[in-house]
């Protein structure tokens, strides 16, 4: 094949790559969540906050919901306003891991809106799926759907015959 047509080749290749540094759209087969399930936390300690509707585990954090399964050393639970029997949010920090089937995404910190089904994971975001891998600054994922977006400085890595 002629030096030409290969680097036009290899020109189409990339240009769909170029969408990726400014943040793409991802579909996760693994990564859902059914947010009517129960929230399950348990850690090494808690310590509870009446005056602003908080509570803070601590140490070997492991928070599940149906399949999906998050790790962290500390996590914050935010209770709804008047209601500490309903979680509004989880603030998940100090190095994040969820995992769900076969995917699995690492993070900084990750904040988790219960009633909105979505999980932001920011800082230094690495996602594997099947093989593959994508990292960027920040994640959004809707756990009900299965669908996300990846931003900030995107990359991934495409091996050949399998896209």
């Amino acid at each position: 094949m002629p030096i030409q047509i290969r680097a036009l080749m290899a020109c189409l290749v990339l240009v769909p790559l170029a969408a990726y540094g400014q943040g793409t759209d991802v579909s996760f087969g693994g990564i859902r969540a059914d947010t009517s399930q129960p929230v399950e936390v348990t850690a090494d300690q808690l310590n509870v906050n009446q005056n602003d509707g908080t509570a803070i585990f601590t140490g070997n954090v492991v928070v599940i919901q149906g399949d999906m399964r998050l790790t962290a050393p500390r996590l914050q639970v935010e209770y709804a306003t008047g209601n500490t029997s309903e979680i509004e949010r989880l603030h998940a920090t100090g190095g994040v891991t969820m995992i769900s089937g076969p995917e699995a995404a690492e993070a900084q910190e990750a904040v988790y809106t219960v009633a909105d089904g979505e999980v932001v994971l920011t800082g230094d975001v690495l996602l594997t799926q099947e093989g593959s891998t994508m990292s960027g600054q920040q994640l959004f994922v809707d756990l009900a759907s299965g669908t996300g977006r990846m931003e900030g400085r995107v990359k991934t890595i495409l091996l050949p015959g399998n896209n």
